[in-house]
């Protein structure tokens, strides 16, 4: 076991630094090698190098977190941004109804059911969680 631990003692000496999110430089580190490994293909779950992408993600999302949290918003507010940053008009969402229903979801006359939220997520390429409040 001593020899083992010996072994892992040195290995452990020039992986964790590769590991390692304390500051906004490790940070950015840490994104490049992301990068990196999805240029690389370790995306794909039988690459050698995944379950490093999938440690590494985790860490960025800890660091994010804890350091960079996101503003509590409502589904409706990000419908709003959005919108807003897609350049979409309300009539071009029908898969979230007509425009009258639009127009009532964003002032606040209405609130989004779970159709709806299925719809915005397909359309957007984001999780339902962001349409759900709690």
């Amino acid at each position: 076991m001593i020899v083992l631990a010996d072994h892992l003692e040195g290995l452990w000496s020039r992986v964790e630094p590769l590991l390692s999110i304390r500051d906004e430089a490790e940070y950015d580190a840490a994104v490049e090698r992301v990068e990196t490994l999805i240029e690389r293909g370790a995306e794909q779950p039988d690459h050698p190098l995944h379950g490093l992408l999938d440690l590494l993600t985790a860490l960025l999302q800890r660091y994010d977190e804890r350091h960079h949290p996101l503003p509590e918003v409502s589904g409706i507010e990000m419908l709003r941004y959005l919108m807003e940053s897609h350049g979409l008009t309300q009539s071009q969402l029908p898969e979230v109804g007509p425009q009258s229903v639009i127009s009532e979801l964003l002032r606040g006359k209405r609130t989004l059911n779970l159709r709806q939220v299925a719809a915005l997520r397909k359309r957007f390429g984001v999780s339902a969680d962001l349409f759900l409040d709690d």
